[in-house]
């Protein structure tokens, strides 16, 4: 299974959908909480390619994008797919 990171802050409700959507599917991601860890902005921003909203999600190497990007990919049956390279 392939590393999921998702760079977050606590108040973004794309972010809580996003982990909601990780989670029932029993995908298990680490979390970067921009709002405790503030000077991981600019490692969001460089991996991104300078995307600055949150949620910014990462599946291995592959920059997912945010809440919609993760949701179309799950909705197209290329998620899955793309956790088990």
């Amino acid at each position: 299974m392939q590393p999921v990171e998702i760079y977050t802050s606590p108040l973004c409700g794309f972010c809580h959908a996003a982990k909601r959507l990780l989670k029932s599917k029993g995908i298990s991601f680490s979390e970067v909480d921009l709002s405790r860890h503030p000077d991981k902005r600019a490692e969001m921003l460089s991996r991104s390619g300078g995307a600055r909203t949150v949620p910014q999600i990462f599946i291995g190497d592959i920059h997912v994008g945010g809440c919609d990007d993760l949701y179309a990919l799950d909705k197209a049956g290329k998620l899955d797919p793309m956790l088990k390279v």
